[in-house]
């Protein structure tokens, strides 16, 4: 009996020296196909975000929507019904506040937080169940907020006074770095906050207003508008390369077709080389009068909005970057002319026959026409 306990245990200390041996000595293609043959198995975990889905087919929410359940419950089965697969989110608005609580010791100091969304994370959980892909828009260089917090980083007048624009809104120096800090701080609040995407407005220089009674306190007039944008286009793609999720950036519709950048800094190509995903607003009542001939482009919604995505993707073409990255927002508000369904379409079809799957379509009123977006 002894005898065979002895051999049994000879046995089993044999077996161990052979696998210390095998896992010292082993060739490292066999232990790393073995140990990725045995990450496969198990369960990955939940993913945060949603993938982008192709196509986008989106529509615009206010926070206020956001942060009221029966609005936004109507919202959200109007989606339901229809082809829209996203919803963009207001994360900082034309006010410039926040739409829900925030952690960042910066964000907190400036008391960004206007508590719309109570619940933003159950929201976006919410949609997430529904397979709505939801993208977070972010506000950047008009913002009253921080031009009263920090009147140091904001535009003043010839008197010395924050400056404002036609409207009323208070603009921040688009050269402050502080102020494309604060943008980066945000950004990644609304990641933690679960948005799929991040979309950056108001990337510009004013556009209206007395422009000539602004002063800025760091650009320095010298170096031209367009540079200071492309630098800070630059300065996002860098500090937000490793976020996890796509960035995006909103456009005027005119930088389609002209070669300048409209005395607002903003030029296409520089956008669409930085960005994941660019969103030129081709709303046909934003055209000025003349433009193609019509002397009011809002009553041709299909004709505008060809002519400025064939150019969008001749340009996208030129600077050797993909096509896909032209997400166009399309119009559904009444301005110029009545957009009821079949102008809508029209404006769909137009981004169609230009190539492109993609669209979001804006309502600042949040009342989207339901006949222009049903499930074929």
């Amino acid at each position: 009996m002894r005898r065979k306990y002895v051999y049994f245990l000879g046995i089993v200390c044999m077996f161990g020296i052979f696998a210390f041996f095998f896992k010292t000595y082993a060739p490292a293609e066999y232990i790393s196909a073995k140990s990725e043959e045995f990450v496969e198995d198990l369960p990955l975990p939940p993913s945060r975000h949603l993938k982008t889905p192709i196509p986008v087919k989106g529509i615009y929410m206010t926070s206020w929507v956001a942060g009221t359940k029966n609005w936004r419950d109507k919202l959200i089965n109007f989606v339901d019904k229809t082809e829209i697969n996203t919803i963009v989110i207001d994360v900082k608005d034309y006010s410039g506040r926040i739409s829900f609580e925030v952690s960042d010791p910066i964000l907190v100091e400036l008391e960004y937080t206007e508590k719309r969304i109570s619940d933003i994370e159950n929201l976006i959980e919410i949609l997430h169940k529904k397979n709505i892909y939801v993208i977070g828009r972010i506000s950047v260089f008009q913002d009253p907020h921080l031009a009263k917090k920090r009147p140091d980083l904001a535009l003043k007048n010839k008197s010395g006074e924050v400056w404002s624009d036609r409207r009323g809104l208070m603009w921040v120096d688009p050269a402050s770095s502080e102020v494309w800090d604060i943008t980066v701080a945000i950004s990644k609040e609304a990641e933690r906050a679960g948005f799929d995407e991040l979309n950056f407005d108001y990337i510009r220089f004013p556009s209206d207003g007395n422009i000539k009674d602004a002063r800025y306190p760091f650009w320095d007039g010298k170096m031209k508008k367009s540079e200071v944008i492309n630098n800070f286009f630059s300065y996002l793609n860098e500090n937000l390369k490793d976020i996890g999720v796509p960035i995006s950036a909103d456009i005027f519709g005119m930088t389609t077709v002209t070669s300048n950048d409209l005395n607002i800094g903003q030029v296409f190509e520089d956008a669409v080389k930085n960005f994941d995903y660019v969103s030129p607003m081709v709303y046909p009542s934003h055209f000025a009068k003349g433009f193609m001939g019509y002397k009011n482009p809002s009553e041709f919604p299909y004709e505008v909005i060809k002519k400025a995505l064939d150019d969008a993707r001749a340009k996208t073409l030129a600077i050797g970057q993909d096509p896909e990255k032209i997400r166009p927002w399309i119009q559904d508000f009444n301005l110029g002319t009545k957009y009821d369904s079949p102008m809508i379409k029209k404006e769909i079809k137009a981004v169609y026959d230009s190539g492109f799957s993609s669209w979001l379509s804006w309502d600042p009123s949040n009342q989207y026409t339901p006949e222009a977006y049903l499930k074929d």
